[in-house]
């Protein structure tokens, strides 16, 4: 009983850091959606007109352990001012973005762990995550899913014990979790403080 508390403490406790980042990025959002609508209208037209650029930063970030949070990219679209239908229809393309590249994230963990170059990158930017790994095991990819604990990385990790393949791509499907719920929150939020 005592560690599926633990299980439940870790969950909340990132989960609850996640909202609180979130938090922060909406709102400093709204204070600076004027501002930022006036200086950078032209280069939020060009990014626009570009979708496919925007959706290869993304797919980097996500694979390069999630370097630009994707509540951005949901962002920029509320700055262009589109329908709700536009938007949902990205929010789907950045959803399927990132559960690809947790997938790819796995399988760089799966097949690369025992190279030279995936032990380099795991000094760098894993180890930080093996005492967790090892603690919560499958249950770390499920919050690394939903929170913003970097799921890539978790991903590499998974793959790199080798976590059963069908059990990871389960688990990730918590990732469609997340997006819709903040992106959600990011189309609703703004229009509550402007009505």
């Amino acid at each position: 009983m005592e560690q599926e508390e633990t299980r439940s403490g870790f969950f909340v406790k990132n989960l609850l850091r996640g909202l609180l980042w979130f938090a922060v990025i909406i709102t400093a959002f709204i204070l600076a959606e004027e501002y930022i609508q006036t200086t950078f209208h032209k280069d939020i037209d060009a990014l626009q007109s570009k979708p496919v650029i925007l959706y290869l930063v993304f797919f980097a970030s996500e694979v390069l352990f999630g370097l630009v949070p994707p509540e951005f990219f949901m962002l920029v679209w509320i700055l262009h001012k589109i329908t709700l239908s536009e938007f949902v229809v990205n929010l789907v393309i950045l959803t399927i973005i990132s559960y690809l590249a947790g997938v790819i994230g796995y399988l760089i963990g799966s097949n690369f762990s025992k190279t030279t170059f995936y032990k380099k990158l795991h000094v760098r930017y894993l180890m930080q995550y093996d005492a967790q790994l090892k603690r919560y095991g499958a249950f770390l990819v499920m919050v690394a899913a939903v929170t913003p604990i970097p799921y890539s990385a978790t991903c590499m990790l998974a793959g790199s014990i080798n976590l059963p393949f069908k059990q990871f791509l389960l688990i990730s499907i918590l990732r469609i979790v997340r997006f819709a719920a903040y992106g959600y929150m990011v189309w609703s939020f703004p229009n509550w403080f402007s009505a």
